[in-house]
């Protein structure tokens, strides 16, 4: 069984910073990328950031220079993070941690709350 727990979400101010974090684990295969998206009210789900296994970090327009990710593989856990900083109202949404196998399999989180809010 494949779980994926978010955490780190909620309600910041505009200009502030959070971190999100989405811990993988079970019987995930061989990981060729993990990444965000995020879906805000009335749109439809949007990738904000990916990394894939080796390789360099993408990133959504709105999400460069503000937005980062990254990795961390532990015996038992894969973890995903996005550090997110100068937050701003039109970031607020449910934000999904992804992680795509080498076997073309796509595990997706629970999603997570991000509030930007004055």
């Amino acid at each position: 069984q494949v779980q994926l727990v978010e955490s780190g979400g909620g309600l910041v101010q505009p200009g502030g910073s959070l971190r999100l974090s989405c811990a993988a684990s079970g019987h995930i295969g061989s990981v060729s990328a993990m990444g965000w998206y995020r879906q805000r009210p009335g749109d439809q789900r949007e990738l904000v950031a990916s990394l894939p296994t080796g390789g360099l970090p993408n990133y959504a327009a709105s999400a460069k220079g503000r937005f980062t990710i990254s990795t961390e593989y532990t015996m038992t856990t894969t973890t995903v993070y996005l550090q997110m900083s100068s937050l701003k109202f039109e970031d607020t949404a449910v934000y999904f941690c992804t992680v795509d196998t080498r076997g073309a399999r796509k595990y997706w989180g629970q999603g997570i709350q991000v509030t930007v809010s004055s």
